[in-house]
């Protein structure tokens, strides 16, 4: 890694929790300089303008989040298993992400909606991408017998993804981790009533 692409992943780095917290159009250059160190020329050294950081910091949120889903799963594991382990980051993650600002693909999904459609196409792709990795894993498990054919892969990983949207943004705004705990026991209620044969 090259000193600017090191400069560069510092900056993301440190300014990720910030823009998490206060929002891209929260977050200033000032914000950016404090948390680095680096003066506003360094800062646009690196980036064109306060757009690419933003975009690259959100990114970078995005991959830790998706590398927090997908660290503890195994091939080896059934398919319950698979779906039960992404249910049980969510319920072991609370105070880390949480302290964070909370998850990072809602919280630039609301913020981008018709403001930001550099992020908003971005947000787009981690959504597409969460509800692949759903879907994968229940079409795994058809192939493998242990989920009933006649399950819809795709509407259930979007369920599934609005259910644990649905429970932080309740969890986040309320202050109360029972109402995404609720959202993830029904989810597992829909697994083993719904999908497993």
């Amino acid at each position: 890694m090259s000193k600017a692409e090191k400069t560069r992943q510092f900056i993301i780095e440190s300014t990720a929790e910030i823009f998490n917290k206060k929002g891209y159009a929260g977050t200033s250059l000032s914000d950016i300089t404090e948390a680095t160190g680096l003066t506003k020329g360094s800062i646009y050294g690196n980036f064109e303008n306060k757009d690419e950081v933003a975009k690259e910091v959100y990114l970078f949120n995005a991959k830790r989040l998706a590398s927090g889903l997908e660290n503890n799963l195994t091939p080896e594991m059934i398919t319950r298993e698979k779906l039960i382990t992404i249910l049980n980051y969510y319920r072991n993650s609370w105070d880390n992400n949480f302290s964070r600002g909370g998850c990072p693909i809602m919280n630039t999904a609301i913020e981008c909606d018709d403001t930001m459609p550099f992020l908003k196409a971005e947000v787009a792709k981690s959504f597409a991408g969460w509800s692949n990795k759903f879907a994968a894993i229940i079409e795994e498990g058809k192939t493998k017998n242990e989920i009933l054919d006649s399950v819809n892969a795709s509407d259930y990983s979007y369920l599934f993804i609005m259910l644990i949207e649905g429970g932080i943004l309740l969890s986040k705004t309320t202050n109360n981790q029972s109402l995404l705990f609720q959202a993830l026991e029904r989810i597992e209620k829909i697994i083993d009533t719904e999908l497993i044969k």
